[in-house]
């Protein structure tokens, strides 16, 4: 692959000058950001994925629903609509997109919208009979039309953004200078044992001066079907199949696989197709098949639902009681001015 890559270098350096021109044309006032009077938060990242976004917007939903009517506005990835969609009984991951379609699956009581336009999507929320106290931007870093009031920038533990370059050359969306928008950093997949001092080697690596963050992957001790939970020990013993159209599957694997199970990879947001379940069927031989909770919501009604089982997982910090209190201060600041 480098002789690929060395082909590429030329177009990465015309991509930068277009990605930094455009960030150097809002810097200066000359391209304008819209600004709202209601607490907006954004996660995003430099990369083109893999780096926890919505077990991310889940830890925040988690922290603020009890107190706040909180709604996530999305694009929508790879949804077969257009424009506002806010869900409700009818939404399906083909109508809102897979991860959109999780959270309002999992969490009844958060408005979840969708709309590739983020200024006419958070105009459309306010306007709802609930009119959300705080909205979460998923994957809004790059969407400059719209001025977050504090912006979230993800990095993963295995992937850090100051060992990359940009498209196509590397992974980023933009160059890593993007990092000077962010109000704090958090590090996602981390080991539950990094030390102090490996987080403090990090935070150089990076080259930042705001609050950094380390957070890791915790998964369910049981994987949860339609119909039933098992628990993973009691999984792990078992010959399975596991299923995953995830950006970065290799966490997910780790975790559950044994020498005699079958893996199957498929593209991020990958739409299962009638041939892919027959594989997939076909794989398992009546076995169980485990797959993300991501791709769950996809798959199910797709496969049997008393083979069809999801990992379920949370984002868990290392150092997080300085970050939260810094969310509710800023969602109540904000929410008491408005």
């Amino acid at each position: 692959m480098i002789w690929l890559r060395k082909i590429l270098f030329p177009l990465a350096l015309l991509y930068w000058c277009v990605t930094f021109l455009r960030n150097w044309l809002y810097d200066k006032g000359v391209l304008k950001s819209h600004s709202f009077d209601v607490p907006l938060i954004t996660v995003g990242n430099l990369s083109v994925g893999g780096t926890g976004k919505t077990p991310q917007i889940e830890y925040l939903i988690r922290l603020l629903s009890d107190d706040y009517q909180v709604a996530v506005l999305s694009r929508g990835y790879k949804r077969k609509t257009k424009g506002f969609l806010l869900a409700d009984a009818t939404a399906t991951s083909v109508s809102i997109g897979d991860e959109p379609f999780q959270l309002h699956t999992k969490f009844p009581r958060v408005q979840v919208a969708v709309d590739a336009q983020r200024k006419n999507g958070i105009q459309q929320l306010l306007q709802v009979a609930k009119r959300p106290d705080v909205i979460l931007l998923d994957d809004a870093f790059q969407h400059r039309k719209v001025q977050a009031g504090l912006s979230i920038l993800l990095t993963a533990y295995d992937d850090l953004f100051s060992k990359d370059f940009i498209l196509p050359f590397g992974n980023l969306r933009e160059s890593a200078l993007g990092k000077k928008r962010a109000d704090m950093i958090i590090v996602t997949k981390c080991p539950i044992d990094l030390s102090d001092l490996a987080q403090q080697e990090i935070i150089k690596q990076l080259q930042v001066t705001q609050p950094v963050y380390f957070s890791t992957i915790h998964y369910d001790d049981h994987i949860v079907s339609a119909e039933n939970t098992c628990s993973v020990s009691e999984i792990q013993q078992e010959s399975k199949v596991l299923v995953a159209g995830i950006a970065k599957p290799k966490l997910f694997f780790d975790y559950i696989k044994k020498e005699q199970d079958e893996c199957l990879t498929f593209p991020d947001h990958h739409h299962f197709s009638k041939t892919d379940c027959e594989k997939i069927i076909a794989s398992a031989q009546g076995k169980k098949i485990v797959t993300t909770e991501k791709d769950f919501v996809r798959l199910k009604g797709l496969l049997p639902p008393s083979q069809l089982y999801y990992l379920p997982i949370r984002t868990l910090f290392l150092n997080g009681t300085n970050f939260d209190t810094t969310i509710k201060n800023y969602v109540g600041k904000s929410t008491r001015n408005g």
